[in-house]
């Protein structure tokens, strides 16, 4: 396992956007894959958006594509969620997930705390 830290979660308006960032630490070599996830009150959890490590492949849920940029830096161990025309639905609380196993966009077993997304109208 990772651990991972979240930040950049905070209040906006309807249309503005958030950049929240992800720092890992504590293993010798990088994970895998990693993602953000959203979990809002009452609904389960979401996966948004895959990035793998070694190449920086990305995947998108159809409600982030269009919207939200994942990407990572390798220096720093980071890796990043960009949100624009955010909207009130992308309410939530995000999270950081990593798969320090192999490279399925799965089976994530190192998790960051979460942070708050609140998008008003």
């Amino acid at each position: 396992q990772v651990q991972l830290v979240e930040f950049g979660g905070g209040l906006v308006q309807a249309g503005g956007s958030l950049r929240l960032s992800c720092e890992a630490s504590g293993r010798t070599h990088n994970p895998y894959t990693m993602a953000w996830a959203r979990q809002a009150p009452g609904k389960e959890r979401e996966f948004v958006a895959h990035i793998r490590w070694s190449g920086g492949s990305t995947y998108y849920a159809d409600s982030a594509k269009g919207r939200f940029t994942i990407s990572r830096d390798i220096a720093k161990n980071t890796v990043y969620l960009q949100m624009n025309s955010l909207k009130p639905e992308d309410t939530a609380v995000y999270y950081c997930a990593a798969n320090t196993r192999t490279i399925q966009l799965r089976d994530y077993d190192s998790w960051g705390q979460g942070t708050q997304v609140t998008v008003s109208s």
